[in-house]
């Protein structure tokens, strides 16, 4: 079994507040402190089948402009996540199955482009507007029993298991494969970085704040009782973790490296993209009203979510 990363952004951030505030409240927390971000998906190649977990942001997807006020930054776009996909040695016909964690457009921007493909999603997710119209989605409903102390599974492959992990959405799920005595952790948004997981704080992004809990908790008791390589989508972390073999200790977490960001940026185009789910506002759809000029309780049509969320592309 091989484990690739499929790398799309770089250079990002995530606020202490957004990575930290979920349950206590971003104001406890310092804004000034912005840890890593990146966007990157994964694959396995089983030797037998290429799986993917997650297929990235959809194409000509905007670039957000890094701002000083923003809470979290997705990073510069390196390649789209097709042309990272090719970079790796990989075409869409190769792929036999993906699993999808969660219904967000950075994990599942480009489903549509591997029609041949057998898409598991958690069946709770099935109704989402981001998967609208794709016919090739299986809902999965856990019926393998207990991984150990997640207590619903599916198995997708030898090694490869799917896992009910609700709370970020509320069909959130978790991928595990087992290779040469190691777990390898492929989790989307249970933290956006592994500065989250060793202080076992939640980010300001959930769907049911509790079930958001109870995962984390899961993850944590998992992670300290099996040697486990804690992947994430939104940090460079995740990649680093993968590259190294690093098994998660949670009480020895790796030294931070404080994020480095360009502030100069470039020219804004009036859009503004949700941080979390990735809609795009364009005044142009919206008979000109400038963005700045919604209330200030107007919310993301579609993850519902506050202005606060977005940033200008």
């Amino acid at each position: 079994m091989e484990i690739k990363a499929v790398k799309f952004r770089k250079d990002g951030f995530y606020t202490q507040p957004f990575a930290f505030g979920g349950e206590e409240g971003v104001d406890k927390f310092d804004r000034n402190i912005r840890y890593r971000g990146s966007l990157q998906n994964y694959l396995i190649d089983t030797g037998k089948e290429v799986i993917l977990v997650d297929t990235g942001l959809p194409g000509n997807f905007p670039e957000e402009v890094p701002d000083e006020s923003a809470l979290a930054y997705t990073g510069k776009a390196v390649c789209g996540y097709m042309e990272a996909l090719a970079a790796l040695g990989y075409r869409p016909g190769q792929v036999t199955k993906i699993l999808l964690t969660h219904r967000h457009s950075d994990h599942s921007g480009e489903l549509r482009s591997f029609p041949n493909a057998r898409i598991y999603v958690n069946a709770d997710e099935t109704g989402a507007e981001e998967l609208k119209d794709i016919p090739n989605l299986e809902p999965v409903h856990f019926t393998d029993g207990p991984y150990y102390n997640f207590p619903e599974s599916q198995q997708i492959a030898e090694g490869v298991y799917l896992i009910k992990a609700k709370g970020h959405t509320r069909g959130n799920s978790l991928v595990i494969a087992e290779n040469e005595g190691l777990f390898y952790m492929f989790q989307a948004d249970i933290t956006y970085v592994d500065e989250a997981l060793y202080e076992n704080k939640l980010s300001v992004v959930f769907d049911d704040l509790a079930a958001a809990r109870e995962t984390m908790d899961r993850v944590r008791e998992f992670v300290r009782n099996h040697p486990t390589v804690y992947m994430g989508t939104h940090t460079p972390q995740g990649y680093e973790n993968l590259e190294a073999r690093r098994v998660i200790d949670l009480d020895r977490p790796v030294p931070t490296i404080p994020a480095e960001v360009d502030f100069a940026g470039r020219q804004a185009s009036g859009k503004y993209v949700c941080s979390i789910c990735g809609y795009v506002y364009d005044p142009a759809e919206h008979e000109g009203v400038a963005f700045e000029d919604l209330p200030d309780d107007w919310r993301c049509p579609r993850c519902k979510q506050g202005k606060e969320k977005f940033n200008q592309a």
